[in-house]
């Protein structure tokens, strides 16, 4: 799809109607790679999502000589597993801005019985956040020099050996998750403490719940904050070989969300309360602001059958499901009094400073917006919302998407837009086509 730049987003003038297709989820598509490529011998991946951060993983695991086949219209990632070895001693990697595959293949490369590995990313990817997940790996033996904890860094591999170590997971719970995936593989059992408070553990549960798919006994952690894998075992694979990746729940905020500001109901097919991924929470924020968010046949189903007592201003903490917080704020300014989004800090150090770009966008509205370390407090108010306003997407897939939600409710009355994207193609880091499901919905609502 040719996207023009800035995008200008078509309201709806009649309620929503129809279903949406989800790409794969990008945290699951990406963990389970590693996992494919830690197990013995090939895993099929089904429902894969092809996306700018999953071929950063691919092209990766190729340079680090694994044999992965890419079939990209069935959807379909095949993965020939070494049982813990990586083929290659030598490799210069680059993931971009990529924060999964960056502390994913991080721990992976230290995990390896020897070999000498660079890793880069984007000037952005250069100022995230690294040092918890180095010093847990430098604790377990790594040998590893970085810029500053940060990338660019240098790996000399010899292996993991395990044992007790602590980790400040503050930054990011995708430091816990590197390090669980690559115990099985030490030389001996790991007891991971955490320090501090972690940040999104729902996506520590899917790690461990993937982990234990892919062959590993089911453990979790302790009531005093420690987790405990033994080594040793590794991985045997996906029972069958085949793997079933769930559609992605963060992305299903945005179109839940939307009969919130048109009316109608929009079905997400394949998308369950009780997957792996704790974005399906969101729900729980849609039922604060008056929604009816329900299990059917084919998956989630969000109804709105009066917009007027449906647009109810909260308040919530969304330390668990931090990347849905931007989905809530960029429909704030419709909502009936203040919003108030709390436990955020730690986005300020994801694809953007994901907190101050917010409040920007939002003043760029007209939107009166309180900015705190971690925190947001949004006062709504459809009167002032600034007609043909473009919204900064600040290279982040996440701004383009919750915003183009917005644009969709019939600010000016008449059917035109009155909202534009900027750079509207970042959405390829996760969910390429998005543009073109919501342009379908459209369509499909107007028939």
């Amino acid at each position: 799809m040719n996207l023009t730049d800035p995008y200008p987003i078509k309201p709806f003038t009649s309620p929503a109607r129809g279903s949406i297709t989800l790409p794969g989820s990008k945290s699951i598509t990406n963990r389970a790679m590693i996992l494919a490529a830690l197990s013995k011998g090939q895993v099929i991946l089904e429902n894969a999502l092809f996306s700018e951060d999953t071929l950063v993983m691919i092209e990766a695991l190729q340079k680090l000589g694994f044999k992965v086949e890419a079939e990209e219209a069935q959807k379909r990632i095949v993965v020939e597993g070494k049982g813990g070895r990586i083929p290659k001693k030598k490799a210069s990697l680059f993931v971009g801005n990529a924060g999964t595959a960056a502390r994913f293949l991080t721990a992976f490369c230290a995990s390896a019985n020897s070999g000498r590995y660079e890793i880069d990313g984007d000037p952005q990817m250069r100022f995230r956040p690294m040092k918890g997940l180095l010093q847990s790996l430098q604790n377990q033996g790594a040998r590893i020099t970085s810029s500053n904890d940060c990338f660019p860094i240098e790996i000399q591999a010899h292996g993991l050996r395990g044992g007790d170590i602590s980790m400040d997971a503050s930054a990011s719970s995708q430091f816990i998750s590197a390090v669980l995936m690559m115990a099985p593989c030490g030389q001996s059992n790991l007891r991971l403490h955490l320090k501090g408070e972690t940040v999104s553990k729902p996506f520590i549960n899917m790690t461990l719940s993937m982990m234990n798919q892919f062959g590993q006994p089911l453990f979790g952690c302790s009531k005093d904050g420690v987790y405990e894998v033994s080594a040793g075992n590794g991985y045997d694979g996906p029972m069958g070989g085949a793997f079933q990746i769930e559609g992605d729940a963060t992305a299903a905020s945005y179109f839940l969300t939307l009969p919130h500001l048109v009316g109608g109901e929009v079905v997400v097919p394949g998308l369950r309360f009780s997957g792996l991924q704790g974005d399906v929470d969101y729900n729980k924020v849609l039922l604060q602001m008056g929604s009816k968010v329900l299990p059917e046949a084919q998956g989630m189903l969000a109804k709105v059958t009066d917009t007027s007592v449906s647009r109810k201003a909260l308040s919530y903490d969304f330390s668990d499901i931090s990347d849905t917080f931007l989905t809530l704020a960029a429909v704030a300014p419709l909502l009936d009094g203040t919003t108030r989004i709390e436990g955020i800090e730690h986005t300020r150090k994801q694809e953007t400073d994901r907190v101050k770009a917010m409040a920007m966008e939002l003043k760029r509205l007209g939107i009166e917006v309180t900015e705190e370390a971690g925190a947001l407090t949004i006062i709504g108010n459809p009167e002032k919302i600034k007609a043909d306003t473009i919204i900064h997407t600040h290279k982040d897939h996440r701004f383009a998407m919750s915003f183009a939600i917005l644009g969709c409710y019939d600010l000016k009355g008449d059917g035109t837009p009155w909202l534009f994207i900027k750079d509207p193609g970042c959405c390829a880091k996760t969910f390429p086509n998005f543009f073109e499901v919501l342009d379908k919905l459209h369509a499909d609502s107007h028939k």
